[in-house]
């Protein structure tokens, strides 16, 4: 988790990056950035920090060499010396410009910013911070002439809305870092060349990717594998999602061979459970670990997106939150039906 409450700007290098596409090109600050206004800099550290509020953290990456990751090159260089911020600055502002080749990526004010006192996971860092203001929001000036009040409009960076940015902590240097990623600014494919092209990383191994990655291929096998090879009712398919759910939150280690006992159960289910694991990690070129420990907020993130209803005809909804044992499911001259036993009505 990360605390900004007592994090401090220490200094910052900001150039404007045009379209690479309309060769706008870059146009470069001459110096580092001057903050002599308090109010300012406190406006300036909610909005480069507070959107950071996943624990989903990512490493910089490359295939051969990290060293060859530029983005990773030049951070490093910044943390061994602070003084290189500006130089290695504008080695940064090229390097996104040279990213920004589709046509959709608007161009922005890039920011290079170094953060001292940053408390990831109750140790205090010292952290990077790599920032783009895409999108300008329209803002309304109330100006006194002559004794009337008029209006006029001004175009600007709405502090409340961050389009990109990542902190990048000084720890773990030679497995690329601890990063954490903000991507605001479009889910099309030109909006993957701040995470792909630009810092190109990859998702940090931890308790948080192990859960929720291991959640995610667990409901894709229940809900979409499993009804293709077995016949398979929605109550029962409920049932395996809710002892699922129930594993995560009662045990605070994960182990894969007491999930197959308490929740597969049976020897069939448990091969094919396994099987897909094996199919998933090799399509989604991520290993998930057989031991790991359970995070709580990837737990509760996923639970999210565990659909445990049952939806008949256009206008009736079961939701199914346990008690398997408590539901029947038939049919008769009438049609199919559900019957659900209770003992008293909330």
């Amino acid at each position: 988790m990360i605390d900004i409450i007592n994090c401090n700007l220490d200094c910052f290098s900001l150039h404007l990056i045009g379209s690479e596409v309309e060769n706008d090109g870059i146009l470069f600050s001459s110096s580092i950035a001057n903050i002599d206004n308090d109010l300012l800099r406190i406006s300036l550290l909610r909005y480069f920090l507070t959107p950071f509020t996943s624990e989903d953290y990512y490493r910089f990456h490359h295939e051969s060499d990290l060293s060859l990751n530029e983005a990773y090159s030049y951070v490093s260089k910044i943390f061994k010396n602070k003084d290189l911020l500006y130089e290695q600055s504008i080695n940064l502002a090229k390097h996104l410009y040279e990213q920004s080749t589709h046509p959709k990526i608007k161009g922005g004010e890039f920011y290079t910013v170094y953060f001292k006192d940053c408390i990831l996971d109750g140790e205090t860092l010292d952290a990077i911070g790599l920032f783009k203001s895409e999108n300008k929001d329209t803002f309304l000036k109330v100006i006194r002439q002559n004794g009337n009040f008029n209006l006029e409009s001004q175009k600007g960076i709405n502090i409340k809305k961050l389009d990109k940015g990542c902190l990048i902590f000084n720890k773990e240097q030679e497995s690329g870092y601890v990063v954490a990623v903000v991507d605001n600014a479009g889910r099309g494919t030109e909006a993957q060349y701040w995470i792909n092209d630009f810092l190109h990383v990859r998702k940090r191994k931890d308790g948080y990717a192990n859960t929720q990655n291991f959640m995610s291929f667990t409901k894709k096998f229940i809900t979409e594998k499993l009804p293709k090879d077995i016949e398979i009712s929605k109550v029962d398919q409920i049932e395996l999602l809710n002892k699922s759910i129930q594993f995560f939150k009662v045990n605070d280690l994960f182990n894969i061979d007491d999930f197959d006992n308490e929740v597969m159960a049976e020897p069939n289910l448990i091969k094919k459970f396994h099987h897909y694991k094996k199919e998933y990690e090799e399509q989604s070129d991520t290993l998930i670990d057989d031991k790991f420990t359970i995070s709580e907020a990837a737990r509760k993130k996923q639970q999210r997106l565990y659909k445990r209803v049952i939806h008949l005809d256009k206008k009736i909804q079961i939701v199914i939150d346990g008690n398997r044992q408590n539901i029947e499911q038939g049919a008769d001259k009438k049609g199919k039906f559900y019957k659900i036993y209770y003992d008293e009505e909330c």
